[in-house]
C-alpha cells in the first residue's frame, strides 16, 4: 500500500503545482488604483478585423465612436476580410473607414491585422493602435485609459475582456466566470507581480514604436497568444488595464460553443509544443521571470481538464486511504482546494451573482463536454478564420 500511496502522490504533484499556481494568482488578485488620466494628446487608430459580421459591425463601430476621447484624435478602421456579406457597406455607413481585403491564400485574423497595421504605420499618424473584435462593445474610457498607460511608458496594453451576453444561457454564465478567472484573476495578479499579462485578442493596444520594433508575424488561430509570446522574447511586457473593458459575444448553444472552444484549444496546444521549450530555455539563460511565467501559463491545463484530473485522483486517493494511504489524499485534496479558490475568485470577478454561482452546479456537465471535444471535433484547418454562430442577435 505504501507504493500505491507514493505512486498516487507522485502522479498528483504536477496537478497540485498547477492548482497552487492558480491559487497563488487568486490570492494576489487585488486590483490596484487606476492611474490619473492626463489630458488627451496621443492619436489612435482603432482596428476592427471583421469576417462576415454584417449583423454586429454597426453596433461595434457606434460603441467605438462614442468613447470619451476627442474625436479628432482617433480613427476607426474596419478590415472587411474575405467577406461575402455586407460587412464593408454597414461599417462605412456606421462611420468607419473600411479596408477591404480579399486574399483566399492568406486567411485569418492575423493577416487582417497585419494589413491594417501596415496601413496605419505607413501613414505615420497614430501614436498607438488598438484592436477590437467585430462583435464587441467597449467602455467609454478605453482610449483614455490606454493613453494614460502609454504616457507612463507602457508599450503594450490589454483591457479587461468580458462577456457581452452573460444572461443568454448557463453556458455563457459559465464562460463569464471562466473569463473572470482567466482574464481577470490571472491578469490582475500578474500585473501586480510585474509580469506580462499576455494578449487576449480583443481590447489590445500597441504603441506604433513597438509594432515597428517587433512586426507581428503571428498567423495561427490564437494569433494573440502567439504575438504576446513573441513580444515577451523581445523584452516587451503586456500591461493589464483593469479599469477599461471590452465585452465580446460568447456562443450560446452546444454546437457553436464546441466549434469555438475546439479552435481555441487546438491553437493553444500547438503553441505549447512550439514555444514552451524555448521559453523555458530563454528564461533560464536570461534569468527572466516573465518568460518563465509565460511558459507556466501555457503549461497549466485548461481548468476543465485540471478539475477532471483532480476529481479522479482524489477519488482514487480516498479509496487508497481506506487501506492506509496518507500522503496522496493530502496532495490531491490541496489540488482541489486550490482550484476552488481560483474558481471562487473568478466568480467574484465575473459579477454574475447568485445565479452564476448556482450555474456552477453545471460544472460536471461542462467538464465532461470539454473532455469529449476532441472525439466529436471533425476538425478545421487551425489557421482558418471561422465566424462564431450567433444564435440570437444582440
Amino acid at each position: 500500500m505504501q507504493w500505491i500511496d507514493f505512486g498516487l502522490a507522485l502522479a498528483g504533484l504536477p496537478v497540485c503545482a498547477a492548482a497552487l499556481y492558480l491559487a497563488g494568482l487568486a490570492a494576489l488578485s487585488r486590483r490596484s488604483a487606476s492611474p490619473i488620466h492626463r489630458a488627451p494628446r496621443l492619436r489612435f487608430d482603432v482596428v476592427v478585423p471583421a469576417h462576415n459580421e454584417e449583423s454586429e459591425i454597426a453596433q461595434t463601430v457606434a460603441s467605438l465612436l462614442a468613447v470619451n476621447y476627442p474625436r479628432v484624435l482617433f480613427r476607426v478602421f474596419v478590415v472587411a476580410d474575405n467577406c461575402t456579406d455586407r460587412t464593408a457597406q454597414r461599417a462605412a455607413a456606421a462611420g468607419a473607414q473600411v479596408l477591404v481585403r480579399n486574399d483566399t491564400k492568406h486567411q485569418g485574423k492575423g493577416y487582417a491585422l497585419a494589413h491594417a497595421f501596415d496601413r496605419s504605420l505607413s501613414e505615420g499618424i497614430a501614436d498607438g493602435i488598438v484592436v477590437v473584435d467585430a462583435d464587441t462593445v467597449v467602455s467609454s474610457n478605453l482610449l483614455s485609459a490606454f493613453s494614460s498607460r502609454f504616457e507612463r511608458g507602457a508599450s503594450v496594453v490589454q483591457a479587461d475582456y468580458g462577456v457581452r451576453n452573460p444572461k443568454s444561457s448557463w453556458r455563457t454564465r459559465m464562460m463569464t466566470i471562466a473569463l473572470g478567472a482567466f482574464h481577470g484573476v490571472r491578469s490582475v495578479a500578474r500585473e501586480r507581480l510585474g509580469l506580462s499579462c499576455g494578449l487576449r485578442g480583443n481590447g489590445m493596444g500597441f504603441t506604433a514604436a513597438v509594432l515597428r520594433a517587433h512586426p507581428p508575424s503571428a498567423f495561427s488561430i490564437v494569433e494573440d497568444l502567439e504575438y504576446g509570446i513573441q513580444l515577451g522574447f523581445g523584452g516587451s511586457r503586456v500591461e493589464y488595464v483593469h479599469e477599461a473593458n471590452v465585452l465580446g459575444y460568447m456562443a450560446v448553444t452546444e454546437r457553436a460553443s464546441r466549434s469555438q472552444r475546439s479552435r481555441w484549444e487546438r491553437g493553444r496546444q500547438a503553441l505549447v509544443r512550439e514555444h514552451v521549450p524555448r521559453l523555458l530555455s530563454q528564461a533560464w539563460e536570461r534569468r527572466d521571470l516573465r518568460l518563465l511565467d509565460l511558459a507556466i501559463d501555457l503549461l497549466v491545463p485548461p481548468l476543465a481538464y485540471l478539475t477532471a484530473l483532480t476529481t479522479v485522483g482524489l477519488a482514487l486517493s480516498v479509496l487508497a486511504a481506506a487501506r492506509g494511504a496518507v500522503v496522496a489524499p493530502w496532495v490531491w485534496g490541496i489540488s482541489l482546494l486550490g482550484i476552488l479558490l481560483y474558481v471562487a475568485r473568478g466568480w467574484a470577478f465575473s459579477g454574475v451573482g447568485m445565479r452564476g454561482l448556482l450555474d456552477l452546479l453545471w460544472a460536471p456537465v461542462y467538464v465532461v463536454w470539454k473532455l469529449t471535444l476532441r472525439l466529436r471535433d471533425k476538425g478545421r484547418h487551425p489557421r482558418e478564420w471561422v465566424r462564431t454562430t450567433r444564435e440570437v442577435e444582440l
